[in-house]
């Protein structure tokens, strides 16, 4: 009787999982082809607008030395910081949403990008090189998430009062970021105001070369993580059961998106909504998380960030805006209709 239930549900199965795959696959290569686009759009417009050929050409050094120079080293630097830092925001999102499996979970919600800010501007106030924002944010994100863990997560609180949690320790750190920016000088506090709004101005290829190189080895821990992370799906009881050490793989995985994230942050500043709003479209346009979406979600973060952009700089009657007012402005409906959802299931908890 047994075997007669399990076959056809076995049979049923695999087409579904078959037509899911499709569908990531069919999205991702979508999102590869948009990407493409604004790629191209990237290195081509702004005040000296350049041919597809020539800008391509420039890209690799060739032509025009005023081309190479607008080219290299203004728009290529700012566009791969907004690919990195797009791709390890998405992936961040989605891996600490599935770890405290809660949709509110995100760097900027659970005060990672508030650390790395933090990190970001005590370097800048003490004159540091701009190289080094990168080691200084991820000093600052994995400060925010120790803070965390020590006041949230051993003192035994539930996901949704670990995310509050969270709050707390965002809300605290942004309040010193803004306190050191009120006490720069003149000539610091400006630079530094920019870049805790969210900005990718005057990113350079040393910059983006150090923050990309490290992000890389993030990404491949993120993808390495994604069996341990599919059993902790089942429950930490499941999970122990099956033989998994649940309290390394939650470090590890929390550790892999502190780091994401925190890199991000150093290219880009402390960018909204981002984290949190690209694993939630995946999950609804390619359903149940695998391997698969999580380069969906990677690929969408890239998308979403350089789209922003590309708005700020050329669609905005305002010039300088920096690209969190544009993914603010987008992310904040999103948090609050998310909040409206979670309502209900948060007062039976809290109850």
């Amino acid at each position: 009787m047994t075997t007669q239930l399990t076959a056809p549900k076995a049979q049923f199965a695999a087409p579904v999982r078959v037509r899911a795959r499709r569908r990531t696959l069919l999205l991702s290569l979508i999102a590869l082809a948009v990407l493409l686009v604004l790629v191209t759009i990237s290195v081509t417009t702004g005040q000296m607008r350049l041919p597809v050929t020539v800008a391509l050409r420039a890209l690799v050094g060739l032509g025009d030395s005023a081309d190479v120079l607008v080219v290299q080293d203004f728009r290529a630097p700012r566009m791969v910081a907004a690919l990195i830092a797009g791709v390890g925001l998405g992936v961040a999102g989605s891996l600490l949403q599935r770890l405290f499996r809660n949709p509110l979970a995100s760097p900027d919600v659970m005060g990672v990008t508030g650390g790395a800010s933090l990190g970001a501007v005590v370097l800048l106030a003490t004159g540091a090189s701009q190289t080094l924002i990168p080691v200084a944010a991820l000093g600052g994100g994995l400060l925010a998430a120790l803070l965390l863990g020590v006041f949230g997560w051993r003192s035994g609180l539930t996901v949704t009062r670990l995310v509050l949690v969270g709050l707390a320790v965002q809300a605290g750190l942004a309040a010193a970021v803004n306190l050191m920016v009120v006490r720069f000088p003149a000539e610091l506090a400006t630079s530094a105001l920019q870049w805790t709004t969210g900005s990718l101005y005057g990113r350079t290829w040393a910059e983006v070369g150090a923050a990309g190189a490290v992000t890389a080895i993030a990404l491949g821990a993120a993808f390495l993580l994604q069996r341990p992370l599919a059993v902790l799906d089942l429950g930490d009881d499941s999970a122990g059961a099956l033989g998994l050490m649940t309290s390394r793989a939650r470090f590890q995985l929390l550790l892999t998106a502190v780091a994401l994230a925190s890199l991000a942050a150093a290219l880009t500043g402390p960018v909204a909504f981002v984290a949190l709003a690209v694993p939630h479209v995946v999950r609804f346009l390619a359903g149940p998380p695998t391997p698969g979406t999580l380069v969906l979600t990677g690929l969408f973060g890239a998308v979403l960030l350089l789209g922003s952009d590309l708005v700020v700089q050329h669609l905005l009657p305002v010039d300088g805006l920096p690209v969190g007012v544009v993914t603010a402005t987008l992310g904040a409906p999103w948090l609050l209709v998310l909040m409206i959802r979670m309502s209900k299931p948060v007062n039976r908890s809290a109850a």
